[in-house]
């Protein structure tokens, strides 16, 4: 068992299932696109175990609570973590997570995005660290999300080369 997989156990965290598309969504790109010694991202949203999306739905700060979305956040980690672990195969090829952009689904005048994406920081930094774990960092506040999710992250992270 790898370092993170270990540390992953400890935390009593299980990652998710691949994402369960709903019908008639088809998405034409990679979750995870491996270039030299980076990884880049694509946007994920909160899954169950199964790989279903999560609920709540809806907007934050009307329909879903910062409490609610912060747990969103969360679930959305897992899911990324996730694609990198089958994409890459072993979680401790991250040497550093690099960059992340959250978006939240935003009721207007909700301005707490820092807040809610904090459920992401807060997972990754307890998983690898503050050396490999802390990240640069945008969150911000977005009109709509696909499938009306309340957080959609996307990373880039840097690998330890083979």
């Amino acid at each position: 068992m790898s370092r993170i997989e270990r540390r992953l156990a400890d935390l009593g965290l299980v990652l998710p299932a691949p994402l369960k598309l709903p019908p008639g969504a088809v998405l034409p790109f990679p979750w995870v696109r491996v270039v030299g010694t980076r990884a880049f991202v694509s946007g994920h949203g909160p899954t169950n175990a199964d790989g279903s999306l999560a609920e709540p739905r809806g907007k934050v700060g009307r329909d879903v609570t910062i409490e609610q979305a912060y747990a969103a956040a969360r679930l959305t980690g897992l899911a990324i973590l996730a694609s990198l672990q089958r994409e890459l195969g072993d979680l401790d090829r991250i040497a550093a997570w690099a960059r992340v952009f959250g978006m939240v689904n935003s009721a207007p005048g909700f301005n707490r995005q820092p807040a809610v994406i904090n459920g992401f920081t807060d997972l990754i930094v307890d998983v690898f660290g503050v050396e490999r774990g802390a990240h640069a960092r945008s969150a911000v506040g977005m009109a709509e999300l696909p499938f009306d999710i309340p957080v959609e992250i996307e990373a880039e992270v840097e690998l330890i080369a083979r």
